[in-house]
């Protein structure tokens, strides 16, 4: 009854959303409600798993988001986003914009916490869909999301292939000679496939793309834009106005690598720590806008961040919400103990379980990582008697983690936000592009698990 609980609270919140109109957050706090009472757990305890859910993601990633949208609103200052979609186009041209994106992100930057990736990324997509056909936000934003969760899932040191390679043993390096080709390559076939569902009217502007007051004057006072900097500005080298970004991904990219070396340094820690690597591109970011467009301009971005960065905090959290009641409902528990491989099963079997129970744990609650660690624990002590590569079930936990993203994932919201998508918009990007990812990667596991 769990199941069916979780199922009709996530498919209540949807039609709440996109039929009844109902703001995301009440929907999302109606359904968690309607899960808490329905599942048993009770009153108390329901609110309980609202607040603290609530709490443990502010306390998780709410400076990221804040500090994150803060920058990108300053950099529009120093119009870095433009001028950096204006190299990408004369270096790839706008049709390959999606792929170098995607790329870039599935093999360069999955040491970077996704929340980072899609908050400093977004700006970048929504600059390149203006020099694109009518299907460039969606592409775009499929792209990003995409590439995000790829290299999250099956390139080290993304944390959802550190975990599945650390629960089943598997070397890192083993599982970055294989992810380092699968994440990449799922990727970019995903994003072709997307772009060919948009050009057969997927996509449906009026109702899919829901942009908000403050994106919009961010984007319209973009520098380059045709309203133009004011007279006298000093517009640093792409290279340093770049900084805001560069600064924090090598920061926390340097930690990680560190961290997996088993170096420990403090003044390595302190500085890759997320929250610190961000606060110092947004004090970089800070120094370039008020050098390029002075004080009032430069406060009048900040309170443009402000007021975007509280909107998405709220959503975000109320998404975290739902997922801390569905877990409060026990619902992996039950999942483990539906699901047990059977000694000696066959290849396609084994593999298309192992992606099975990631797959299934992921729609139900809502995380990659979770999906990804807990169907992993729950495969780990029955691998020695599975008669296929660990490195294949391994990947194939990666594979179906990375199923079908939805409205009860905090990320879902933050995306939704900060591309200026409707919830269906987000759906048919988001949600969409991770189920095709999924897909796609499963035969190429299963190939690789009949050759090891």
């Amino acid at each position: 009854m769990i199941a069916l609980h979780t199922t009709i609270a996530i498919l209540a919140i949807v039609l709440l959303i996109i039929k009844g109109k109902v703001d995301p957050i009440i929907a999302l706090v109606v359904g968690c409600l309607y899960l808490g009472l329905a599942s048993g757990i009770g009153f108390e305890k329901t609110v309980d798993a609202i607040t603290e859910g609530f709490g443990d993601i502010m306390a998780k990633i709410g400076l990221l988001i804040g500090f994150g949208v803060l920058i990108g609103s300053l950099l529009h200052v120093t119009g870095t986003f433009e001028r950096l979609v204006g190299r990408l186009l004369d270096t790839v041209g706008p049709k390959r914009i999606p792929y170098a994106l995607t790329v870039a992100l599935s093999t360069i930057f999955p040491s970077i916490y996704v929340d980072v990736q899609v908050v400093l990324g977004a700006p970048v997509a929504r600059s390149s869909a203006k020099h694109m056909d009518r299907h460039g936000l969606p592409l775009m934003a499929g792209a990003l999301g995409t590439g995000i969760f790829c290299g999250y899932v099956f390139v080290v040191p993304g944390l959802a292939a550190v975990s599945i390679a650390g629960l089943l043993k598997i070397p890192l390096g083993e599982y970055l000679l294989y992810g380092i080709v699968l994440g990449p390559l799922t990727a970019v076939v995903t994003t072709w496939i997307f772009s060919r569902m948009l050009r057969h009217g997927w996509w449906r502007p009026e109702t899919d793309e829901e942009r908000t007051e403050a994106l919009d004057d961010a984007d319209a006072n973009t520098p380059g834009a045709a309203d133009g900097l004011a007279v006298g500005a000093h517009l640093p080298s792409l290279p340093v106005a770049l900084l805001p970004i560069l600064v924090p991904l090598v920061l926390i990219a340097t930690g990680a690598f560190v961290k997996l070396a088993g170096v420990e340094n403090e003044v390595v820690a302190f500085l890759g720590d997320a929250n610190v690597a961000m606060f110092l591109g947004l004090l970089i970011a800070y120094v370039l806008a008020r050098r390029t467009g002075g004080l009032d301009r430069t406060g009048e971005a900040f309170s443009d961040g402000l007021h975007t960065a509280g909107e998405i905090l709220l959503v975000t959290g109320v998404g975290g919400s739902l997922g801390a009641v569905i877990k409060e409902t026990g619902l992996a528990d039950v999942l483990g103990g539906l699901f047990g491989a059977d000694a000696g099963a066959p290849i396609v079997v084994s593999v298309l379980l192992a992606w099975f129970i990631a797959a299934v744990l992921h729609l139900a609650i809502g995380s990659v990582s979770v999906a990804a660690i807990t169907a992993a624990g729950i495969i780990a002590p029955i691998l020695g008697s599975i008669d296929v590569a660990p490195i294949a079930i391994g990947l194939a936990i990666a594979a179906g983690s990375l199923f079908a993203l939805q409205v009860n994932s905090n990320f879902f919201w933050m995306f939704k936000a900060l591309l200026g998508l409707s919830t269906q918009g987000s759906l048919k990007t988001m949600t969409t592009v991770t189920s095709i990812a999924s897909f796609v990667s499963l035969p190429i596991v299963l190939a690789l698990a009949f050759v090891l």
